[in-house]
């Protein structure tokens, strides 16, 4: 889906300028993508006449705002794989089109109720098979368009400008969802036409693709297993017999289970067929091992954190001043910007000058600042003034900042040309399935203190308001996690859960304070925060780890060279020390 000729360095100047701006254009649909539909989600499930809290609900809720991930994930490595045989900007191109079709069928899901959710979802997970050929590709052609000694300035910029459209996402997903929840997805409509014929006209492939022999078995093992892996991470996330979190449940260790196993069976197919899926022996380059190792433990620490800022944000920190449940949402978002901005003026920075002074001291120098980042934040309390908490933020978005362009080009410049698309896809994907594990950790460290004790405060609370004993103790046995979901969406929590008849009998004042923002934040705020200064100091403990994978010695790698672009990996050639 187009054009055949010369691309990278010897494609000219201005190639390299459009390759960079339209892939921007791809990070900047898919990023606003993720946060537009978050903002949206309580109006998305108002016009779909759907009450995700209620009974067996909480499911869609969670697929409609994981789908896509999932989908993504699950895809990248196939693709990128498939892009390198056949053609990085031909498939590149299609993910554009896929994406565009799946955010029009979004727009125009015809059923309402669980029936319209789950056509909400399907649709959902087709957005995120075309994200997953534009993620796969996009860091390879650009890798492909830019010299090494640019490479890191026009990873940053791509990175930067998607992370904006987070940004433009929180505000653009508020005022569109207040007009119809169907704007949020016809929005990506006319941005996805205009890429695509742009990629169209104007990308080139590199020449550097050539094809490989199919491997069934390969591509089998790693996608259920990797979808197996997700399925279950996700599924742990969904209250089971009683408890807040899924991890009771048989189905969700069966599939992490099958997961593991079949990922590790993956691998040891990948040492014998001829033509595997992923050369397994590209991890014999250390920096490609070392960047990708410290990728992946880098998003387990941050992955979940803007979903654990947000919860707090909406369930505590807002409420407790005076923000109706009805405006958090949106409040959240834009209290959460700092750490965007840390990242939008800290990525270029550092793109340009790891491309001057190499890429090891820049991301690691990005994770020890990160790691302050979230020990600044594991020191606030409850109740917390806002201008210490956007410091906060603002570090530790610097510090990603710092991290994702050197590490990224790290990557992207130690594997031969004719594997570059299948890196980026197992980049991508180590990003992914770290941000996914990262929630999972997240919210099971969070809800785990939270299930002990806020059950004793609502009983304390709603008997010291007159409600029922009865009634007290059913509230109070309910999940902690319907409480959060119940925030997160902008609902008020006892509002929720107390039947109106039964708020009907207290007297006016009392059921006024019993679900007034503050009654529920006032509650929560303690134990909410003992479980958030675990997952910041986890955040801190894995952003130094990953610092030190940032920083293991790596050698200068003829694979590296566009000269040695032909070296096969399976050799000691390919990845020996120049």
């Amino acid at each position: 889906m187009s054009r055949s000729g010369s691309a990278g360095p010897s494609g000219g100047i201005a190639y390299k300028w459009i390759a960079l701006s339209n892939t921007t254009l791809g990070a900047l649909m898919a990023f606003m993508n993720q946060t537009i539909v978050m903002i949206a989600l309580p109006t998305i499930f108002a016009g779909l006449h759907v009450n995700p809290l209620a009974k067996g609900q909480t499911t869609l809720l969670l697929w409609v705002l994981l789908g896509y991930n999932v989908a993504t994930t699950v895809l990248l490595v196939t693709f990128g794989r498939i892009s390198d045989s056949y053609g990085k900007v031909r498939f590149y191109n299609l993910g554009f089109v896929v994406f565009t079709v799946g955010s029009l069928l979004c727009a125009l899901t015809p059923g309402v109720a669980t029936t319209g959710a789950l056509e909400l979802v399907a649709f959902r997970m087709v957005q995120g098979v075309g994200g997953a050929f534009l993620m796969a590709n996009s860091a390879a052609i650009l890798t492909d368009a830019f010299p090494p000694n640019q490479r890191g300035l026009a990873l940053g910029v791509n990175m930067v400008v998607g992370i904006a459209g987070g940004i433009v996402g929180l505000v653009l997903g508020g005022l569109l969802a207040a007009i119809n929840w169907r704007l949020v997805f016809l929005v990506s409509v006319p941005v996805g036409v205009i890429g695509t014929l742009w990629a169209y006209f104007q990308l080139k492939d590199s020449g550097s693709s050539r094809a490989h022999g199919f491997d069934p078995w390969g591509n089998l093992t790693f996608g259920l297993g990797l979808l197996a892996l997700v399925v279950g991470l996700t599924y742990s996330l969904i209250p089971f017999g009683g408890q807040s979190m899924g991890w009771g449940n048989p189905m969700v260790w069966l599939l992490i289970g099958a997961g593991v196993i079949l990922l590790a069976l993956f691998a040891v197919i990948e040492y014998r067929v001829r033509s595997p899926m992923f050369q397994i022996r590209l991890f014999k380059i250390r920096a490609f091992a070392a960047g990708n190792l410290a990728g992946f433990i880098a998003s387990l620490g941050r992955g979940g954190l803007q979903f654990m800022l947000v919860i707090w944000l909406q369930g505590v920190w807002l409420p407790l001043h005076g923000v109706s449940f009805r405006d958090t949402p949106l409040q959240a978002g834009i209290d959460t910007m700092p750490m965007m901005i840390g990242f939008i003026g800290a990525g270029p920075v550092s793109g340009v000058l790891s491309d001057r002074f190499g890429s090891r001291l820049f991301a690691a120098a990005g994770m020890v600042v990160s790691a302050l980042g979230f020990v600044l934040l594991s020191l606030l309390p409850p109740d917390f003034s806002y201008p210490p908490f956007a410091a906060s933020l603002l570090v530790v978005g610097a510090g990603m900042g710092l991290f994702a362009a050197p590490n990224t080009a790290s990557i992207m410049s130690s594997v031969p040309a004719q594997y570059r698309g299948v890196a980026s896809g197992m980049r991508a994907t180590f990003v992914n399935a770290g941000m996914l594990m990262s929630m999972a950790v997240f919210f099971t460290v969070v809800l785990s203190g939270l299930s002990v004790r806020l059950p004793r405060a609502l009983e304390t609370g709603l008997s010291g308001a007159g409600l029922p004993s009865q009634l007290v103790h059913q509230v109070a046995s309910l999940p902690a996690s319907a409480a959060l979901f119940a925030a997160l969406l902008g609902y008020s929590p006892l509002a929720h859960l107390l039947p109106p008849a039964v708020l009907s009998r207290l007297p006016h004042a009392a059921a006024a304070r019993v679900v007034s923002p503050r009654f529920f934040a006032g509650l929560i705020s303690a134990p909410m925060a003992d479980g958030l200064r675990l997952v910041f100091w986890s955040g801190a403990a894995m952003s130094l780890v990953a610092a030190v994978a940032s920083a293991i010695p790596r050698e200068r790698l003829s694979a590296a060279d566009p000269k040695s672009s032909g070296a096969d990996p399976r050799s000691d050639t390919g990845d020996a020390a120049s």
